[in-house]
């Protein structure tokens, strides 16, 4: 009745803005100069960015079919989606705690073991999303040492009222309606998304479903008002609400545990933001954000006994920019700000109090362009953590326009990661998968002393007796583009990049309890690498048909593990079943990450609102779990499979603002439901869509 209900109401508009936008003005890469935001802090010309960057525009978005975040950036080159804990991002080798997800510019929260679900995110109302590689942690601080996404809400008031309706396979209804409208002083954009799916199994045969019912609702309010010709203020404010049936079955140690409930999870975000320009040379803003994230998760499992699990992390930023151009050739920012962040869990030591942590941080950028055909940009930021030891993130970048078909591009960055509060304070077993324990580092030997004195304690190991207090995590990172554009037709971009990691905190277990059950807690023992080269390609067969191509290669390694092979320290099990010395060759980098990635586009489009495109995604195997018994990963180690999915879309809009769409995800029904999750059978849907566009003043 509730579906039925939605479907009436939504009907007498169908519309979508963002979907066949013929006069679309954002580019993507080799048609044009877009404005580009992220990288610097500040308006820049897409052409004038020095670090590697892509933007993936409202267009693209719409024309792929893509209802969340996780949908869209599966398909964009170097970009890998992790099935743990929800959908995160992996950019560049780096796991997905080590990207930043920013929303107009300021940060989500609400990580579970460092995952934060992009699946919360809609992408009804977005404008385009901007991906930034390589450390940006002299910008944006912690969290950021792999890479920034940001995503840019649409901020027009052209299209006065825009609502979609979207029908899809296992019962997925996803519908959404935009309004806004605009004085000389007062702007407004309202965006409303309510999604519903029953879920799909594709282990028919267990209770588990890889995706659970899930309820979704999406609320966006944006405000601004123009309190002069240099001054204006603006407000926005995101709620999402979602609650999720959860069917699951979890395996540890040899044990299946079937488990049934509820979880509720909430996302509040409001955004207050004071511009003042005092000249055309010289602006200032002044931000404040408080964000809040509460989640909650009551199961019982198959013998009755109960699971119950709560996180409520809250996030208040004030922050103050200034962009001072100081000449045509010289342009600085600089900013200050303070961060008052805090966890209440379940998984610490008591829901009821509250971990508390403070940072006070400065950052400034100058950028140089002595020509047009050379520009530099060095940067700096000090982070003063009131929990952990001041951190210092430098960075420097450079643009050279060898002639207007050749550019070349070189960043070198630091990053840092200071330990949040779950390797700190995590207090965690979770008995719906095994009665496992996880203790955060500055508790753990007390926690885990408490348990020996009752007799919990079997087996402590080495790494027991190594915990101590965390030290942050920081990277250098090296990123070199070559970038030709021989003509309006073809784009051609090659990249080599590489990340090097210390103090690299990983999860170890420290122990055992009688019954076997593992014990974990966290130590800074890494020497981490990625590196690798990305290249990018574009050619336009006329002006209604291109293809675009990507690929990546990626090496990962740890490299004390790799100084313990090269020494005759590490043994694998051989074909024969005995132990022999593990050779380098048979050395395959860190788990969940896949050396080769590959997508090939082909996207047609008429004058007439017809569309079409055909997409393929590539993914080679990967490292899932050590079964040698030598914590090394090689090539004697389970792997999950690599595999090809191939997606299509198409549509037609028309004059009176209506325009249809349909489209298949997963042609080829590709399914694992142990390593991949978060990719579904094959799944159809159709979309019904309008527009109301408002007509401009003629002059």
């Amino acid at each position: 009745m509730k579906k039925l209900l939605l479907f009436i109401f939504f009907t007498p508009f169908l519309l979508e803005a963002q979907v066949l936008i013929v006069n679309d003005t954002m580019q993507v890469k080799g048609q044009g100069d877009s404005v580009f935001v992220t990288a610097n802090r500040a308006e820049r010309k897409l052409s004038n960015v020095t670090v590697p960057v892509s933007i993936v525009n409202a267009k693209q978005i719409q024309q792929t079919g893509s209802l969340r975040l996780t949908d869209i950036l599966r398909e964009q080159p170097g970009l890998n989606l992790t099935s743990g804990f929800g959908a995160g991002v992996q950019m560049q080798g780096l796991n997905p705690d080590y990207t930043i997800i920013l929303i107009n510019g300021e940060p989500l929260v609400g990580r579970t073991a460092g995952v934060l679900d992009l699946n919360r995110v809609a992408l009804g109302n977005i404008k385009k999303i901007e991906i930034v590689k390589g450390p940006s942690s002299s910008l944006y601080g912690s969290e950021a040492m792999a890479g920034v996404i940001n995503i840019i809400t649409e901020a027009t008031s052209v299209i006065p009222l825009a609502a979609s309706l979207r029908y899809g396979s296992y019962q997925t209804v996803d519908a959404g309606i935009q309004n806004a409208f605009s004085t000389q002083s007062l702007s407004y954009q309202g965006f409303y998304n309510y999604y519903s799916t029953s879920g799909y199994s594709i282990r028919p045969n267990s209770n588990s479903r890889v995706t659970t019912p899930i309820g979704r609702f999406t609320f966006n309010q944006q405000l601004k008002y123009n309190i002069s010709e240099r001054s204006n203020i603006s407000l926005a404010i995101r709620i999402t609400d979602e609650k999720i049936t959860n069917d699951i079955s979890v395996s540890n140690g040899g044990a299946t545990i079937n488990s049934i409930g509820k979880e509720n999870n909430k996302d509040q975000n409001v955004n207050l933001v004071f511009n003042h320009r005092f000249s055309n040379y010289l602006k200032t803003s002044v931000k404040s954000y408080f964000t809040e994230y509460n989640a909650k998760q009551d199961l019982v499992t198959i013998s009755g006994a109960p699971y119950y699990d709560l996180l409520n992390h809250s996030f208040k930023r004030i922050e103050n920019q200034t962009d001072w151009n100081i000449n045509k050739q010289l342009n600085l920012i600089f900013g200050i700000g303070s961060v008052w962040e805090g966890v209440k869990s379940s998984r610490y030591d008591s829901e009821k109090v509250r971990k508390s942590n403070t940072i006070q941080y400065g950052f400034t950028q100058i950028e140089w362009a002595p020509s047009n055909k050379f520009i530099l940009i060095g940067g700096m930021r000090f982070d003063k953590n009131e929990a952990f030891a001041s951190a210092f993130s430098p960075k420097f970048a450079g643009l050279y326009k060898i002639n207007a078909k050749h550019k070349l591009k070189l960043s070198i960055g630091g990053g840092f990661k200071a330990p949040d509060f779950r390797q700190m304070y995590l207090d965690f077993t979770n008995a719906a998968a095994g009665g496992y324990s996880v203790f955060g580092s500055a508790q753990a030997q007390q926690v885990i002393g408490k348990l020996s004195t009752l007799g919990q304690i079997g087996t402590l190991y080495d790494s027991y007796y190594q915990l101590k207090t965390l030290k942050p995590e920081n990277s250098t990172g090296i990123n070199f583009s070559w970038e030709f554009e021989p003509n309006t037709k073809t784009y051609i971009s090659a990249q080599l990049f590489r990340n090097d990691i210390h103090n690299l905190i990983q999860v170890q277990q420290v122990g055992a309890y009688f019954s076997g059950a593992q014990i974990f807690s966290y130590l800074n023992i890494g020497r981490a690498f990625t590196q690798g080269i990305e290249l990018e390609g574009m050619y336009k067969f006329n002006t209604n048909l291109n293809v675009s191509a990507a690929y990546q290669y990626l090496a990962t390694g740890d490299k004390d593990q790799i100084a313990q092979i090269k020494s005759g320290k590490v043994y694998t099990r051989g074909a024969n079943g005995y132990s022999q010395l593990l050779s380098l060759s048979e050395y395959v980098g860190l788990p969940n990450n896949n050396k080769n990635k590959a997508q090939l586009k082909f996207s047609y489009n008429k004058d007439n609102g017809f569309f079409a495109n055909f997409r393929m995604l590539y993914r080679s195997n990967w490292a899932v779990n050590n079964t040698n018994g030598n914590e090394v990963f090689d090539k004697g180690d389970e792997f999950a499979s690599g595999y090809i999915s191939l997606h299509t879309s198409f549509g037609k809009g028309f004059k009176n603002g209506f325009s249809l769409q349909a489209g298949c995800d997963n042609i080829t029904n590709y399914i694992d439901p142990q390593n991949l999750p978060n990719l579904p059978g094959r799944t159809f849907f159709a979309t019904l869509k309008f527009q109301i566009i408002k007509k401009q003043n003629k002059s």
